[in-house]
């Protein structure tokens, strides 16, 4: 919509208040939107156009005729900048070339929204209020262009940044038309129509990232990147051992080393994950105090630090039941099914390890902390890549007693994420030092520190049974999961999920929990806990299917059962028809049951997590020395309609081959506390030369659009895993597969 002027609206009781104000009553409170003035052509700078409780964006007409679009959603690489101004761009009738699109300036969530960005949810909780300030704009724009040209609105159409009449072409462009706008009657939420699909000129097509240009030409606006003026560098060497607390330190020695200009003992900052004991360098460049920090003389307390022991979590797990010690679901006559002399019961044990998010750019944060002085109080200003802005907010309010006004927050782009970037601590770590220096200070982590201090996917176990009847059909599945209890808290993230598949299907089953204590930090690793039971879970289903002596597509889409929403309207909730139609696509595309030679085979594996149905089918070779090829994977998604085309392809092939290169060789073990590995050495990522031939093809229902983010990432490791059995006979029940002599 375009924003108004001054003119008074009357409520109901008779109370009068600004149009303005109106507007940003209606989005915060009403459910509705909130748009800021546009001021006449030849103004210098237009106030804002959107603040709403839920939408992260609002739009400004410029001017010049351009149409900013800001994002209040961060950016990780998962191309929500540009998403969701595109379905902005074509409720208005925007020509994209016309769009610009910046992040939100500021951090206000009363105005912008959440502000946030994680769980492949952005998109779905964005689209129709995103449909809807589009579309208001779009009427607005009419009505002031009926006004104009004294024609009848319901002759008018919006399209190319344009408003023209449909019989004899004449036309205003919106920046003609933005100031007359601004004084249109606001159309009232339920009266908008929004266009349908194939209408469309924006959604569904391919467009560049709305920074890609900036990022291939070193501009990007990367956390790493900041630079303010008057800054030094910080680092923070941190106790080998989770937990250790710092007894003492030779500064001195510290800070004689070259280029160093301050050091001190920082403690742990209560109430924030992850934060930890250290000595803080600053000095005149990152690699000056990375390289003084080699030369701090330590003494660590390794009283309350933990004793992590891989080894040991292994050899606890090999001694567990069927049943856990939390069952979790409990539906039907699970020990009936399993006791029948009829049934044939199969069961498996999967192990899955602790995981890195290893992002391309390491932690980092630039802070200024600024003092009180006489006439103002104490302001923090950050530079900060983090998924989550307003968390950060709440962190200062609660551990600095810093509010709102006292902070000024500039949103940087990330260089991947994956879940990583939603802690505080090593923003801590540049306030910190920060306040002791009286200068701004950039912290940055070393590639050691990022897989040292990371908040891991959490490693763990699986055992599964199931009970086949005389005709090879399923008719009893149980699962077991050893999941960890960091200091004896159960993550969210450990399962087992009833919504996940099969367990909410099968109408025997039971799924639990046991959890062992390991006090290595955990947290979310795209597709959080999906990311292992898909690979459990569907490497059993093939399991099943051989020893029924039946083909698994079959037997797969058996178990999907008859067309059905698990639960009505719950997009979190397994459709079965949406299931059938992925697998369908995916054994059509990728050609299924045709014959492989020798050492060669085709996998296929189904998945539905983050309000997304995903198959896809692997075809690989194994040769004689155990080394895998993965040949070619065949993705089918249905995510509802494709927002840009483009991105969600990218989306696809970067989970299939992160998913490949995790599932590989990548293993995070520890070992009296201490994580055993420290870099790319030791914790390989995959190479280019490897990397797969990846087909992509979506399934456009009529469902409201969802996230790619982390849904194409599960499926992966067990359809590699089946098709390696297909190909060598070889069960896969163990990630990574390094560990069992394979590679790439």
């Amino acid at each position: 919509m375009i924003a108004a002027g001054q003119k008074k609206i009357t409520n109901s009781s008779g109370f009068q208040f600004s149009r303005r104000r109106f507007l940003k009553l209606s989005g915060l409170f009403g459910g509705g939107l909130a748009i800021g003035a546009f001021m006449p052509v030849g103004f210098a700078e237009s106030p804002t156009l959107v603040g709403s409780a839920q939408l992260n964006a609002y739009v400004q007409i410029n001017d010049d005729g351009s149409i900013l679009i800001y994002s209040g959603s961060p950016e990780m690489g998962q191309g929500i900048k540009t998403s969701l101004p595109m379905i902005v761009a074509e409720e208005m009738g925007a020509d994209w070339l016309d769009v610009r699109v910046k992040q939100t300036p500021e951090v206000d969530t009363e105005k912008f929204g959440g502000q946030s960005t994680g769980g492949s949810y952005t998109l779905y909780r964005n689209w129709d209020l995103m449909r809807e300030m589009g579309a208001t704009a779009r009427e607005m724009l009419i009505s002031a262009a009926a006004e104009a040209m004294e024609l009848p609105a319901n002759e008018l159409r919006a399209k190319n940044s344009r408003v023209t009449h449909i019989s004899t072409r004449r036309f205003r462009t919106f920046q003609q038309l933005a100031s007359l706008a601004s004084r249109q009657p606001v159309p009232k939420k339920e009266s908008l129509v929004f266009k349908k699909r194939e209408d469309y000129t924006i959604l569904g097509t391919s467009k560049s990232q709305a920074d890609s240009l900036e990022i291939v030409t070193g501009v990007g606006d990367f956390g790493i990147d900041t630079r303010v003026e008057g800054m030094q560098y910080g680092y923070v060497a941190k106790c080998p051992r989770v937990g250790g607390t710092i007894v003492s330190a030779d500064l001195d020695k510290v800070r004689r080393q070259p280029g160093v200009s301050g050091a001190w003992i920082l403690k742990a900052k209560p109430g924030v994950g992850g934060s930890a004991d250290g000595i803080g360098l600053v000095g005149s460049s990152t690699w000056a105090v990375m390289k003084a920090a080699e030369k701090v003389d330590a003494v660590w307390d390794y009283s309350d630090a933990s004793s992590d022991s891989w080894t040991e979590f292994v050899s606890f797990s090999e001694k567990i039941e069927n049943t856990g010690s939390e069952v979790k679901v409990e539906r039907g006559g699970v020990d009936r099914v399993f006791a029948d002399d009829q049934n044939t019961v199969v069961s498996s044990f999967f192990e899955y390890p602790y995981i890195s998010h290893l992002c391309l750019e390491p932690m980092n944060c630039t802070a200024y902390f600024r003092p009180s002085q006489k006439n103002s109080p104490e302001h923090l200003e950050v530079w900060l890549p983090t998924q989550n802005a307003p968390r950060f907010q709440k962190m200062a309010q609660e551990v600095y007693g810093l509010g709102k006004n006292q902070l000024t927050i500039h949103v940087k782009r990330m260089g991947g994420s994956f879940g990583r970037r939603t802690s505080n601590e090593y923003v801590t770590e540049a306030i910190e030092l920060s306040r002791l220096s009286g200068t701004p200070v950039k912290v940055t982590w070393s590639r050691e520190d990022s897989v040292r201090g990371d908040f891991f996917r959490e490693g763990g176990f699986n055992r599964i049974r199931g009970a086949l009847d005389s005709k090879g059909r399923l008719v009893g599945w149980e699962e077991h999961t050893v999941g960890v209890a960091p200091n004896g808290k159960r993550p969210w993230f450990s399962g087992p999920n009833p919504r996940a598949f099969p367990i909410s299907t099968v109408t025997n089953a039971r799924a639990s929990l046991t959890s062992y204590r390991m006090d290595t930090p955990v947290g979310p690793w795209r597709a959080p806990y999906s990311n292992v039971h898909a690979f459990s879970s569907q490497c059993f289903i093939h399991e099943l299917a051989t020893a029924a002596k039946r083909d698994h597509f079959d037997f797969l889409v058996e178990m999907l059962g008859t067309p059905r929403w698990l639960k009505e309207n719950d997009i979190r909730a397994l459709n079965t028809e949406r299931a059938l139609g992925v697998v369908q696509m995916a054994a059509e595309k990728g050609g299924w049951g045709r014959e492989m030679r020798s050492g060669s085979g085709l996998g296929l594996a189904f998945y539905f997590c983050h309000a997304a149905h995903v198959a896809e089918l692997a075809e690989v070779s194994v040769n004689e020395f155990n080394q895998v090829t993965l040949h070619k994977v065949t993705a089918a998604v249905d995510v509802g309609p494709i927002i840009n085309m483009s991105g969600a392809i990218s989306q696809i092939q970067g989970a299939i081959i992160d998913g490949y290169s995790a599932m590989m060789g990548q293993k995070i073990t520890m070992e009296n506390g201490v994580i055993q590995q420290t870099n790319l050495h030791q914790y390989p990522v995959l190479r280019i030369d490897a990397a797969p031939e990846v087909d992509v093809h979506f399934i456009e229902s009529d469902h409201v659009p969802t996230g790619l983010g982390e849904p194409g990432l599960p499926p992966l490791a067990p359809a590699v895993a089946n098709a390696i059995y297909s190909a060598t006979g070889k069960r896969v029940r163990k990630m990574p597969l390094s560990d069992l002599g394979f590679s790439v």
